[in-house]
């Protein structure tokens, strides 16, 4: 694979899908409050620690708000699928961090042996560096979706052009492997600043969390990482599961080899089916 021009360049020009950023309510009272904060300052220099004490806290509102992974506070963010799915039954069982070239191809199997759809939130460089799997995701009837470049611990404090380098650059990487580009991103961990919401939308994104997840990247027990994703297991859930940097049981196996069959298998049960998030939307859309 050649090298990934630069965000604002060649490939990724293609991939800008350019849709008018509207803050949400608690980004605007957060502009206002900067703005009040400046005004106030101006006009009663004496009266700058208050204004201080606004943005101070402020931002700690901010900052809490990007610590929240389902929140909705910084902008648009799916953590249920839309209420025409949830009507018909769906759910959204979603993979994390691959593609993995030991552990993604055993899920892959896995969910054909229940003709389950899922999707995968994969690592721009993983990508790029295993194509074929990429592709054979996509193949099987799965879609795959932006995870950021290289799932950076530090994804949630970057400023607004290394964010969208991060972001655009993953695009454009699996744009070329697979032949389409992502619709949906998720955050490394969940975690984001306000500049996330902005650089979605100029790149046609949505940001998508989670219902529940089984922390099965630090819990080594499929029992307790099962019990954790059917609890009140409903119609409507987005799953979180991951094939990319999986925990390992006592024998050795990655903990969603030994968790997905169980859990497909409680979906069957309870009349529950497993779609994308793109089909969700599509359909929702469509109805």
């Amino acid at each position: 694979m050649g090298g990934v021009p630069g965000p604002d360049r060649g490939a990724h020009a293609s991939l800008i899908a350019v849709n008018p950023w509207r803050p949400s309510p608690f980004l605007k009272l957060s502009i206002a409050t900067h703005a009040a904060a400046t005004g106030l300052v101006a006009l009663a220099p004496t009266l700058w620690p208050w204004a201080l004490g606004g943005l101070v806290a402020d931002h700690a509102l901010l900052t809490a708000a990007g610590l929240w992974p389902r929140s909705t506070l910084l902008g648009s963010n799916w953590t249920r699928l839309p209420a025409a799915a949830r009507m018909r039954g769906e759910v959204a069982l979603t993979i994390d961090d691959g593609p993995d070239p030991e552990v993604t191809p055993r899920v892959l199997d896995v969910l054909d042996q229940f003709s389950a759809c899922a999707t995968f939130f994969c690592i721009g460089t993983r990508v790029a560096a295993h194509p074929t799997l990429a592709r054979e995701i996509v193949h099987r009837g799965h879609t795959l979706e932006n995870h950021s470049d290289s799932h950076r611990h530090r994804f949630s404090v970057l400023g607004p052009a290394a964010m969208r380098a991060e972001i655009a650059t993953a695009q454009a990487r699996i744009t070329e492997v697979v032949g389409s580009a992502p619709e949906f991103f998720r955050a490394p961990a969940g975690l984001r600043n306000p500049f996330l919401d902005p650089i979605l939308a100029r790149l046609g994104l949505q940001l998508a969390s989670w219902t529940r997840r089984g922390f099965d990247t630090v819990a080594a027990s499929p029992e307790l990482v099962f019990a954790r994703l059917r609890r009140e297991l409903a119609a409507g859930d987005i799953l979180l599961l991951h094939d990319g940097h999986a925990a390992r049981t006592a024998a050795g196996s990655a903990v969603i080899l030994d968790v997905l069959p169980a859990l497909l298998g409680e979906l069957r049960r309870e009349n529950l089916r497993p779609v994308t998030l793109r089909a969700a939307r599509a359909e929702a859309y469509s109805g």
